[in-house]
């Protein structure tokens, strides 16, 4: 029989298995019309009974998908050179982030740890954005008029003008999600209006109608960052700061990975530091044919792309291509108004560089002051990484089209070749309890919040009990799953440590094998080959995940027999079981164990904390109504509870507690105004 070598292969963006002799296999990378032939890949010998399917993968090409078998080979022997699309670091980071990096992070552990690929691992910081300049101009506006201490009459006036132009926005929406989002603005918002409306008009004391005036104030935050926006966000210029709320979120964002135990990149790329590289690139695309200068702003023309030879616009997602939604979404909200859309030569064409308009950042460039378009901005990055061509291209699905479209096409562009991808990775959505989940309409699950209800390694385990670039519902059930799974593997490690700690002398630990140790030893290499085809197929961790499963009931039942015939289970061969689960999961003993633990207790004294932050110095006393009677103005206790005027040195203790609360407040509105709480 001849001997048999696994190899890894690609089937619609996913990892999946070439069996051919030892040594025989070749790459047939993608390839379009005029590009070198290559030799075929041998197709399996059926009879060898291993039981993955040999199928060919579908690679687009000239706007139509043919079939080519594409073992998963790298282009430098073990070397694999890997891009990942990083976060857009605007907000928190949550599930929907988790689903691809921890994906990401699994699938880099197996190439590394179990295929033994030498992977370099480069991804990105996207600090320059559409939503970025948004969101930090908004934060600006809104703390200065913090900072002016409007009255409360000024705030409701102002909200109230504010919701004019917002219920017109509402009113125009058609999208049922954004619509429903907003409607619970509308609705939170009107919620303390009323109440504050209600006070001003009858003349209500400073004390009553402060608070009532500060709740509106954070309700409305959204709706009058937004209006303040739109009467001042042209006058914001300072480059510095757009960069505040960027920096403060990818610091956030880092943490959240270290929490998940996710290993950091080999090199992380931020597109700020890479400005005069991105023009550079711009630069060259222009030079080779394929962009044009319109009004300051530089374009990508798909349809000189496409009409070339050597180059189809399209590929991963053809049918998608004149999607205009689509597109505008790429392009950013700030980009699309209808004197941008009218630069175009066609609506397909897209932005490799911005002329800034009056509110946005800008660097000097050939064509004027401006900033980088959100596709260009990974290919000049990756490119001055990775150069030419990479291995691996990892990113969610959403980021097919026409993100990763884009950047192919401009890459390829820039680089006149046709592979600058070889092999695209694209995770799958994340829904929460079968909802869809969208940072912009506000309806996520923070990483955070995840931790503080399960540990990293419960999440690990439920993203790998499923595919990676499938769905994902991330719900009770998936979790339940996942802490079941936790508790049966750890529990057959307790009765195996059970089994090791009986005492014997250095000859006892080897016993003789009788037909169950036959038994156990022969379903223990059946199941690890299982295992081992399942990561050959799409790095299936579902599939392994159940064969291991299988592996840990056989090894309890095989515990439980012998010991119901009061013999004593065979160490080593329980042991070897053990020490290959171990290393297929990674289970870290007590000493993990610990380490989350004290992390989760460090999540819940810092929600304490910030929900004693959220208290208003005038309003930490008054809920005491036990111990207080009367008040000042300031909601600071004059009377105890009986109605006596309290003591000059309690007094003085109570004021230490005042001072100390309005520094933890203060403390709390400046993270609010700079986007970092809620």
């Amino acid at each position: 029989m001849k001997k048999v070598a696994w190899r890894l292969r690609f089937e619609n963006n996913a990892l999946i298995p070439c069996k051919g002799e030892e040594g025989s296999a070749r790459l047939v990378p993608s390839r379009r019309n005029g590009a070198a032939e290559t030799p075929p890949v041998q197709q399996p010998d059926s009879q060898q009974g291993e039981g993955v399917l040999f199928t060919p993968l579908r690679i687009p090409g000239n706007g139509n998908r043919v079939e080519a078998p594409d073992e998963f080979v790298p282009q430098n022997g073990k070397q694999v050179l890997w891009y990942c699309c990083g976060p857009t670091v605007y907000d928190a980071s949550h599930m929907g982030h988790a689903r691809s990096y921890i994906s990401f992070d699994i699938l880099r552990r197996v190439l590394m740890n179990y295929f033994k690929y030498d992977v370099f691992y480069c991804m990105n910081i996207t600090d320059i954005d559409d939503k970025i300049i948004k969101r930090a101009r908004q934060n600006h506006l809104f703390e200065q008029y913090r900072e002016k201490k409007p009255a409360p009459a000024q705030i409701l006036g102002d909200v109230q003008t504010a919701l004019k132009p917002f219920l017109v926005k509402l009113a125009e929406t058609t999208d049922p999600d954004k619509k429903q989002m907003l409607e619970r603005l509308h609705a939170a918002v009107t919620s303390v209006l009323g109440p504050l409306q209600e006070a001003v008009q009858r003349g209500a004391a400073a004390i009553e109608v402060a608070p009532k005036a500060e709740l509106l104030l954070e309700e409305a935050k959204d709706l009058l960052s937004d209006w303040l926006d739109s009467q001042l966000g042209s006058q914001v210029t300072e480059n510095s700061i757009f960069s505040i709320l960027p920096k403060y979120w990818e610091g956030e964002y880092h943490q959240d990975m270290e929490a998940l135990n996710i290993l950091p990149p080999d090199v992380l790329t931020r597109v700020s530091e890479y400005v005069p590289e991105i023009v550079a690139f711009v630069k060259k695309v222009v030079e080779n044919g394929y962009g044009y200068v319109s009004n300051g702003s530089v374009y990508f023309d798909t349809a000189q792309f496409g009409g070339s030879e050597k180059h189809s616009y399209g590929k991963l997602v053809p049918e998608a291509v004149g999607d205009q939604k689509a597109l505008q979404e790429g392009e950013g909200d700030l980009s699309i108004s209808a004197d941008r859309l009218s630069e175009k030569r066609s609506q397909n064409d897209f932005a490799l560089w911005k002329a800034s308009k009056p509110g946005e950042p800008s660097w000097d460039s050939p064509w004027g002051k401006g900033r980088p378009g959100w596709h260009i901005e990974c290919s000049a990055m990756a490119g001055s990484i990775l150069g030419e061509s990479m291995d691996i291209h990892g990113g969610g699905f959403d980021l097919r089209f026409p993100h990763h479209d884009n950047e192919l096409a401009q890459s390829e562009a820039y680089f006149e070749n046709d592979h600058w991808v070889r092999y695209f990775l694209h995770t799958g959505h994340l829904t929460i309890a079968g909802c869809k989940m969208s940072k912009s309409l506000k309806n996520f699950i923070t990483i955070k919040d995840a931790l503080a209800k399960h540990t990293a390694r419960q999440l690990r385990l439920a993203f790998l009990m499923h595919s990676w670039k499938d769905t994902l519902d991330y719900s009770n059930n998936t979790m339940e799953s996942a802490i079941q799974y936790e508790k049966f593997i750890n529990e057959f490690f307790l009765n195996v440590k059970d089994v090791l700690r009986a005492p014997t002398d250095i000859t006892g630990q080897y016993e003789k094998w009788d037909s169950q140790e036959i038994e156990l030893n022969k379903s223990f290499y059946e199941k690890k080959a299982a295992v081992h085809r399942a990561l050959c197929d799409n790095v299936d961790t579902r599939t392994a995940m159940e064969e291991m499963r299988a592996l840990v009931s056989l090894g309890n039942t095989y515990i439980a027999a012998r010991k119901s015939n009061r013999q004593a289970p065979n160490r080593m061969l329980l042991q070897s079981v053990a020490a290959y689960l171990t290393d297929m999961l990674r289970v870290e003993e007590e000493k993990k164990r610990k380490k989350e633990e004290a992390a989760q207790e460090k999540q819940e004294q810092e929600a304490a904390k910030l929900a004693k932050m959220k208290i208003p110095p005038s309003e930490m006393f008054r809920s005491e109504m036990d111990k207080y009677s009367k008040f000042d103005d300031s909601g600071f206790p004059t009377h105890d509870a009986e109605g006596k005027e309290i003591s000059k040195g309690q007094t003085k203790k109570l004021k230490k507690l005042y001072d100390a609360q309005e520094k933890l407040h203060k403390d709390y509105l400046e993270m609010v105004q700079s986007g970092g709480s809620s």
